[in-house]
């Protein structure tokens, strides 16, 4: 187990240090989720679009719950794990470039889990509406290497955020559908 952290650290070293100043900017917007703010109105839009302003409402809703556990879901894994985040990790920060400096627990990422929930369930949703849908894929890719980039996420915190991501947000459309028939069936 030791050999794979060892591992993840000098991943990460590796990665983080592909970054330059000029990117920096870009990077630093990126991992904000407010800036993403076009992309979330696009995708109520689209809700609303196709499926009404019911069902559409209740597909929001949904959203807004899925975001919430999500959020707490991670916290609590952080909490009970307490592995240091990369810029805290006093054998490894001194070689990264870190641009922010979050306080909490690094395992798992928040961003990649939440991300990748949100948007795996939204392209089940709308899969059938939507050709192009899938390209919403790439947004928690962007944003979990993000978190690489910036130094705050081990390689590992991502991947197990991703994968956490897309097996919750498959379950959750499963139990969506079930709802959803009883709902407006």
């Amino acid at each position: 187990m030791l050999d794979i952290i060892q591992k993840d650290k000098e991943l990460l070293i590796l990665l983080n240090n592909l970054g330059n100043e000029h990117w920096d900017p870009f990077w630093l917007a990126v991992t904000h989720q407010f800036n993403w703010a076009p992309l979330f109105i696009l995708i109520v839009f689209l809700i609303i679009k196709s499926f009404g302003w019911k069902r559409g409402g209740f597909m929001i809703l949904s959203l807004i719950v899925l975001v919430a556990f999500s959020d707490q879901f991670t916290n609590l894994i952080k909490n009970t794990t307490q592995r240091l985040r990369p810029n805290n990790d006093p054998e490894i920060k001194n070689l990264l470039r870190t641009l922010i400096r979050p306080q909490s627990y690094s395992f798992m990422s928040g961003h990649a889990t939440t991300s990748t929930f949100f948007t795996v369930y939204t392209t089940l949703l709308l899969k059938g509406k939507y050709k192009y849908i899938y390209l919403i894929l790439f947004f928690p890719a962007i944003f979990a290497y993000s978190r690489l980039y910036l130094g705050v996420h081990f390689p590992i915190d991502i991947f197990v955020g991703l994968t956490v991501g897309t097996i919750f947000g498959n379950l959750y459309f499963t139990l969506y559908k079930k709802i959803d028939k009883i709902s407006f069936n």
